[in-house]
């Protein structure tokens, strides 16, 4: 990796990190955070390439837009790395072996999106066994089985999406063959990929959070495949 590329994590649920695996999830959304507390009516990109960005609107009188509100997608640039975190398990090879961070070969991870549950460590045999599930937040560099490579960076409304972003989002489909609406409606599915993506934004930030219309960062990405499969 190049010296001025930078890595960051990046949390996924369960299904992002299926779609991220089908190769079918190539955008996210994630809220901009910090914004000043009032109507900003545009974000606008640095012409001169510092990577920053402006939130511009209406301020009160006297509040003026200092240079201060310059701000840096916090999930980096084009050309940086993001580590996804997701929820895992370590399943102990060795049980003589020291622990996870000073012997990593003793262990294997197990990941709750595609493999299947597992409580304890060992067995009174020895026999590996699954410990239990640790929260994506927990999980270390090392245990991270995919990378990406963002390859833009763009700020718009949630409302802008449109029907080929939604689809990049990684939606998934019924076996009905319509999109899904992750529980959020009584219906098998919907022909429209964006009403998916609003059905699944919802799922996740809660009813009525599609239609505040925030400001989000749009990070596109590639997934790095390398040597070891995944960094």
């Amino acid at each position: 990796m190049s010296a001025d590329r930078k890595e960051r994590p990046i949390l996924f649920s369960a299904p992002m990190v299926r779609a991220l695996l089908d190769g079918t999830k190539t955008q996210t959304r994630r809220v901009v955070k910090g914004l000043p507390p009032w109507e900003i009516t545009e974000i606008c990109y640095d012409a001169g390439g510092s990577g920053k960005w402006m939130p511009n609107g209406p301020a009160p009188s006297g509040t003026g837009m200092a240079a201060g509100h310059w701000r840096l997608c916090p999930y980096g640039q084009p050309g940086d790395r993001l580590w996804v975190r997701e929820t895992f398990a370590l399943s102990v090879i060795d049980p003589d072996g020291g622990s996870p961070q000073d012997d990593p070969e003793n262990y294997d991870v197990i990941y709750r999106a595609t493999d299947a549950p597992g409580g304890g460590w060992t067995d009174g045999e020895g026999n590996s066994i699954a410990a239990p599930w640790k929260p994506s937040i927990h999980m270390p560099r090392w245990t991270s089985r995919i990378l990406l490579e963002i390859v833009s960076v763009r700020v718009e409304r949630l409302n802008d999406c449109t029907e080929q972003d939604a689809i990049a989002e990684g939606i998934s489909k019924t076996a009905s063959g319509f999109w899904s609406v992750y529980g959020q409606a009584d219906v098998d599915g919907t022909f429209s990929p964006r009403a998916s993506y609003r059905a699944l934004w919802e799922s996740i930030n809660g009813a009525g959070s599609w239609d505040t219309n925030p400001w989000v960062w749009v990070v596109e990405f590639r997934r790095v495949i390398t040597d070891k499969g995944h960094w």
